[in-house]
């Protein structure tokens, strides 16, 4: 964790605590690329405070530039001004120079987690078309906008949080498939077509009283939206396998968040941006077993093989979509 005696410098500078006055803080878990807190200060108030770390905390090298905690600061105000401020928390202040920002704390017994709630077996399908829903709104405010694309051109940072330790790092180990992944990297490189969040994971995901709430925006980019869609799906994929019992209301989730995304594609042919998902689902399926920032709660080696088989089948077939690959993904007890 960091010292806290640099937040606490940070809180004074930015004119949120007193000088001298020692908040009380409660480090968040969870995350590898970056220290979150939770601040109760002398006043009672309650905050979050964020720095972003160049070292992410994974057992291999992974660095990148702390310089994207700024662009996730743009990323949350776009969003809260441009869709919904109940999609996202607010920004109270930031210090841009030393990686820190400070946002609203959302309560958990009001905002609790989706990736805990999931990981319990509580699983509601009805949710995820709402997330779908959300995303779908912020990739559509922000399509074909140039000066968006300008303002996140972040295509390093994305390159290295994303493309290369999800995709190229397997491609450099798995030769059977590194065709498929290179191009996958290169048309994500290419392809400028909305604001992209880069991490819509469940953890990342608040279920509030008035929808999705998404947070951790460190992987903000202006490319193809189709990322944070299977992004997204592919959790669900992977816990489908390794929560058996709930499976159903697992492969539900994912068929419904998909329709429910693609229903709100205006800016593009949603068939179009369906194949890519589907294309991207399949090499996201290899990372999290194979790349830098795996599941770690998938130990089993068995289901570990099935994954891998299935991915690699769907990364070699050229006409498949998001419906084809969810109605073709078995595994015992799902059928």
């Amino acid at each position: 964790m960091d010292d806290t005696a640099d937040l606490c410098d940070a809180l004074v500078g930015l004119g949120l605590i007193a000088a001298g006055e020692q908040p009380r803080f409660s480090f968040m878990t969870g995350g590898v690329s970056c220290d979150v807190a939770k601040v109760e200060t002398a006043d009672g108030r309650v905050l979050v405070i964020k720095k972003a770390l160049s070292q992410l905390r994974v057992p291999t090298e992974w660095r990148a530039s702390a310089n994207r905690s700024a662009f996730e600061v743009q990323w949350l105000k776009l969003v809260r001004a441009r869709v919904s401020a109940d999609q996202v928390p607010e920004v109270i202040a930031e210090m841009p120079e030393r990686h820190i920002f400070v946002m609203a704390y959302l309560p958990i017994e009001t905002h609790p987690v989706w990736k805990s709630e999931l990981l319990q077996g509580r699983v509601d399908p009805d949710f995820a078309v709402a997330l779908g829903q959300a995303l779908v709104q912020i990739h559509a405010a922000t399509a074909n906008d140039p000066a968006l694309a300008q303002q996140f051109a972040t295509d390093d940072l994305f390159m290295a949080l994303r493309i290369d330790p999800f995709l190229l790092h397997v491609a450099r180990h798995q030769a059977d498939v590194a065709p498929a992944l290179r191009a996958l990297a290169l048309d994500l490189q290419s392809r400028k077509t909305a604001l992209v969040h880069g991490d819509v994971s469940p953890k990342n995901i608040l279920i509030g009283p008035k929808g999705p709430v998404i947070l951790d925006a460190e992987c903000a980019v202006y490319g193809d939206p189709a990322f944070d869609l299977a992004f997204c799906l592919t959790h669900l994929l992977i816990k489908s396998v390794f929560i058996r019992d709930r499976g159903r209301l697992f492969i539900g989730s994912f068929r419904s968040m998909s329709q429910a995304y693609l229903a709100g594609v205006g800016w593009e042919d949603p068939q179009a941006l369906s194949a890519r998902t589907a294309k991207l689902v399949a090499a996201l399926l290899l990372a999290r077993l194979d790349g830098k920032s795996t599941a770690p709660y998938l130990t089993d080696e068995a289901d570990k093989a099935l994954i891998r088989q299935q991915a690699k089948a769907f990364l070699q077939d050229p006409a498949l979509d998001l419906a084809q690959l969810i109605n073709r993904w078995t595994f015992e007890g799902q059928a």
